[in-house]
């Protein structure tokens, strides 16, 4: 039986606009006031990214609220956090990555039960505007279809 995370923020966008092919759990190296924010669930990860600089995964452009109490010490709302992988994890998608048409996308970001922050990424693939039509009357149907059963 899996727990219940209590702070959960999803990428909605992510499944609308790319194949989910693999997935990854990943830590997140955080300042103090940027997991205090994260709990008051005061992050946002639709427009975030993932990228490697060198040989390390930074997620990019993913924003966390300043912290409210957080004073002069606070953080920056938008910068490069590095991403925490097993080295086998790390080569494998920065071997897909160099492939044309695939890239790293952040798709949930939650807090564990230790009370770490962890962001699950998937490796991902572009679609094009066609299949994101087809997607969109697939979930009108059965949302149709549920609507009927109901009544």
């Amino acid at each position: 039986m899996e727990a219940k995370h209590v702070i959960d923020i999803k990428n909605k966008r992510a499944e609308h606009e790319y194949y989910l092919l693999e997935s990854f759990t990943a830590g997140l190296v955080l300042a103090g006031t940027e997991i205090k924010s994260i709990r008051d669930g005061k992050a946002n990860i639709n427009d975030a990214y993932c990228a490697f600089l060198g040989n390390e995964l930074f997620v990019r452009q993913m924003h966390i609220s300043e912290y409210r109490f957080g004073g002069f010490i606070n953080h920056q709302s938008k910068r490069d956090r590095k991403l925490l992988l097993t080295r086998r994890e790390l080569r494998k998608l920065q071997n897909k990555v160099k492939e044309r048409g695939f890239t790293i996308v952040p798709t949930l970001l939650y807090i564990d039960e230790r009370g770490y922050a962890k962001l699950d990424i998937s490796l991902a693939r572009g679609k094009k505007t066609y299949d994101k039509r087809e997607a969109i009357k697939e979930k009108e149907v059965k949302r149709d279809i549920q609507r009927h059963i109901r009544f």
